[in-house]
């Protein structure tokens, strides 16, 4: 796997994602309210959206690319790696 300039960034939001998780996972184990509950697991939720956005969106414009003199077969496969990846959006 290529390593991009956002990945350091996209690490570091998961990271704390995962640690607000692991938050969220205790105030359910400590009987926490509900609401609050639900309020931080809408946060966690959030953030994972945002992370999984970022890396897609880098990726279709960093690692997609038509450059001239590619044949037809080499358009279709990028085509195709682009539909993959923005049915992750």
């Amino acid at each position: 796997m290529d390593k991009h300039a956002c990945h350091p960034e996209i690490v570091t939001r998961l990271k704390r994602a995962s640690g607000h998780l692991l938050k969220v996972i205790a105030m359910i184990e400590a009987g926490e309210a509900c609401e609050e509950v639900a309020q931080q697991l809408q946060a966690v939720s959030n953030a994972l959206v945002a992370a999984k956005r970022q890396y897609v969106t880098e990726h279709i414009e960093n690692c997609l690319e038509i450059q001239e003199g590619v044949t037809l077969r080499d358009v279709i496969a990028q085509v195709k790696a682009l539909k993959t990846m923005t049915k992750y959006l």
